[in-house]
């Protein structure tokens, strides 16, 4: 055992009798953890220097100067993401133009056959009358007036006079309605043509709007490409200046346990397929007595679940995204009334149907909306087409249900087939 003399030597205090005198009293462990305590208090004031102290203040003024550089960034990328919801409307309304374009140029070549028809049977009369009329002058011609003239003196017969009377009386009045028959379908005939034209130089105008509208839409779409380049650039930007600061444990920790729990979670859930969409066959119903027989918006795989955690962020999904091809069709999945139809941050070009009783369904990230607020539609109508807008990386539909406000969860109501 190592004397209380020795351990004075090894460790001389300030010469007071009392602290010798606990030290000489004390066991060895608990003198061995005293100096050791010792030790590190002294190595704490030798690195508490001046020297560390300005290290120190070097490094909060790095990290300030990297959270301002951060802040200017966020803030372009705001106005990048202003940029793309102007350059998103544009497509929706682009291909809204188109859809009412295409129609209006079919009830106009619906018309145009319709006057062909009209104009070929106008003509067809026009023919039957004049090949009257000829006849009509060709037997007035072989009579000659000086004929009927001798007929009306050389008779004896006053009945036969009257018969001739009356022969070429009826024989001027065919005459007569023939040229005036003649001239009304002449005059319906240069009418049809008038509008026949007309509905031409139409038809032509709405087809050069057309080419005008799927010009203006490309233009859009590389505008869209080049606004969502500049986003994607500055985030990397960002992740760059974010993974510097990067150096602390315990936050690569944190990342590596929420990598962990997002693994596993998508290894516990195998992914779904839904090929059911919504359909118009169904009676009129409220929104309530559906649960359990309401289907997806879109075909397509569900990739989230609501209240699964979204990548990177402390926060959960409060309804599901169904990955899909871009175009793909969006079907409302029940009666309702259109109440919003616009681009919102975070959701890209989104609608929402208001389903009565408080119930509304929402349907976020769509390339096109095709119904507009007040609309009144019914289970199973195309409302949009499917997309990535508001930045999102994947093609789909965002899709929640809300009852009062508060969302919850969509499977417990849908089935999936």
């Amino acid at each position: 055992m190592v004397k209380c003399s020795h351990l004075i030597k090894l460790y001389p205090g300030s010469g007071e009798p009392d602290r010798l005198y606990l030290l000489c009293c004390m066991p060895l462990k608990l003198i061995l953890i005293f100096i050791l305590i010792c030790i590190l208090m002294q190595s704490h004031l030798l690195y508490a220097t001046p020297d560390h102290k300005e290290n120190l203040r070097e490094l909060r003024n790095r990290i300030q100067v990297l959270q301002k550089d951060l802040s200017r960034k966020e803030e372009s990328k705001l106005e990048a993401a202003d940029a793309l919801r102007e350059s998103e409307r544009a497509i929706s309304n682009a291909n809204r133009k188109l859809t009412e374009l295409t129609r209006e140029k079919r009830r106009i070549e619906v018309n145009l056959k319709r006057l062909q028809a009209k104009h070929k049977r106008v003509k067809t009369s026009i023919n039957v009358a004049q090949k009257q009329l000829d006849k009509l002058l060709y037997q007035q011609y072989l009579g000659g007036q000086q004929k009927y003239l001798r007929l009306l003196l050389n008779q004896q017969d006053p009945n036969q006079i009257a018969r001739n009377i009356h022969y070429y009386k009826h024989l001027s009045l065919a005459r007569s309605e023939n040229i005036r028959t003649l001239r009304i379908n002449q005059k319906k005939l240069e009418i049809l043509t008038r509008t026949s034209r007309k509905q031409m130089d139409q038809l032509t105008a709405i087809q050069t709007e057309y080419s005008k509208q799927t010009e203006k839409l490309a233009q859009e779409k590389t505008k869209r490409q080049m606004v969502l380049s500049q986003i994607s650039e500055k985030i990397i930007q960002q992740r760059q200046e974010i993974n510097k600061l990067k150096h602390d444990e315990k936050r690569i920790a944190n990342l590596v346990e929420q990598i962990n729990k997002l693994l596993a979670k998508r290894n516990i859930t195998p992914p779904l397929y839904n090929n059911k969409l919504p359909n118009t066959s169904k009676e009129k119903q409220s929104f309530a007595s559906l649960k359990g027989r309401l289907y997806l918006p879109v075909r397509g795989e569900l990739v989230s679940r609501f209240g699964s955690p979204r990548s990177g962020k402390h926060i959960t999904w409060n309804g599901l995204f169904i990955r899909s091809p871009s175009g793909n069709d969006i079907k409302a999945i029940a009666d309702g009334r259109i109440v919003f139809a616009d681009w919102l941050r975070g959701f890209g070009n989104l609608m929402i149907v208001d389903h009565g009783n408080g119930y509304m369904s929402l349907y976020g990230n769509n390339e096109t909306l095709y119904k507009q607020v007040g609309d009144i539609i019914r289970g199973g109508d195309i409302i949009a087409a499917a997309g990535n807008s508001g930045g999102n990386l994947d093609s789909g539909l965002y899709f929640e249900l809300r009852h009062k406000g508060k969302p919850f969860d969509p499977l417990t109501w849908i089935k999936i087939e």
